[in-house]
């Protein structure tokens, strides 16, 4: 069977069929009902749109460190003291810059935030062109995939409020090739 009759055959052919001639009555392209992250770059989104991209995950509010000899951030389980634990938000985020002045505020995204930002960030995927992960909300549906995958800090992270700076280099984690972390 060919591409186009897979595509077109059986009750999901009918289907697809159906939807194939309303957006072209409609005058609407398919890459058009694509989701904004698919189709827009960073600097395309509108306020709302790069909101709803922040997977909740609360990585970003983690302490780093970054060595002055090689410029590497490392990350620690320590995360600032407005991060609550729980829900992996920021507990006053219309007032972050002004309480914590070494927030980083990730839009607009340039090469120096996204070293601190982690790999599994939805901004650093969608700026390299890479897919959301399957348990990223705008994916999945549901606001709690994020902690359901384990993805986010719920069940490791410390606040900053419990820990002396001297101990955050006893605290370095980096994520191994499953995006778990695990202590230096």
């Amino acid at each position: 069977m060919d591409q186009n009759a897979a595509l077109f055959g059986g009750k999901r052919g009918f289907l697809t069929r159906i939807l194939l001639a309303l957006s072209a009555d409609l005058g609407v392209l398919m890459s058009d009902s694509a989701p904004d992250w698919h189709r827009k770059k960073l600097a395309e989104l509108n306020e709302q749109e790069w909101e709803a991209l922040c997977d909740g995950c609360g990585r970003c509010c983690l302490q780093k460190l970054q060595d002055t000899d090689s410029g590497m951030t490392f990350f620690t389980r320590v995360a600032c003291r407005l991060l609550d634990l729980d829900s992996c938000r920021c507990s006053d985020y219309d007032n972050r810059l002004q309480k914590v002045p070494d927030c980083t505020q990730v839009a607009p995204l340039t090469p120096q935030k996204i070293a601190w930002l982690p790999a599994s960030c939805a901004y650093r995927k969608v700026d390299n062109g890479e897919p959301l992960a399957a348990w990223h909300p705008l994916c999945s549906g549901h606001q709690d995939s994020v902690h359901q995958a384990g993805k986010s800090v719920r069940e490791w992270a410390i606040s900053e409020c419990v820990v002396d700076d001297s101990q955050y280099e006893d605290l370095l984690i980096e994520f191994d090739d499953d995006d778990n972390p695990v202590p230096l």
